[in-house]
């Protein structure tokens, strides 16, 4: 069964840094784009960083550039999204999924991990 993992969630203070984690099973990444969203109370999912393994590609969203880092690690079919200058407004539930091309719609991602909550305190 194809299971998306996701861990590292946590509290932290502004201007701190968290790593997540997006245990993969159930395939491997070479064929695949994992994906982190995120989901603010209230608001939509949106896409943050995705890492495009067919030819290493990475997006970020403008608002995380310069502080988030996606990267894999294919012996442990595991993708990080390590955080770094966290601020309030990057509090929330971060998902991630697996899709075949990068896109900001959900409906084009077939496997989600369950979230993992990051809270930012001010």
């Amino acid at each position: 069964d194809v299971q998306l993992q996701a861990s590292g969630g946590g509290l932290v203070q502004a201007g701190g840094s968290l790593r997540l984690s997006c245990a993969a099973s159930g395939f491997t990444l070479d064929d695949y784009v994992i994906a982190w969203f995120r989901q603010a109370p209230g608001k939509e999912r949106e896409g943050v960083s995705c890492i495009d393994h067919s030819d290493s590609s990475t997006y970020y969203r403008d608002s995380v550039k310069g502080r988030f880092t996606i990267s894999s690690d294919n012996a442990k079919n595991t993708v990080y999204l390590q955080m770094n200058s966290l601020k309030p407004e990057d509090t929330g539930v971060y998902f991630c999924a697996r899709g075949i091309q990068w896109s900001e719609q959900t409906n084009d991602y077939n496997y989600w991990g369950q979230g993992t909550l990051v809270t930012v305190s001010s």
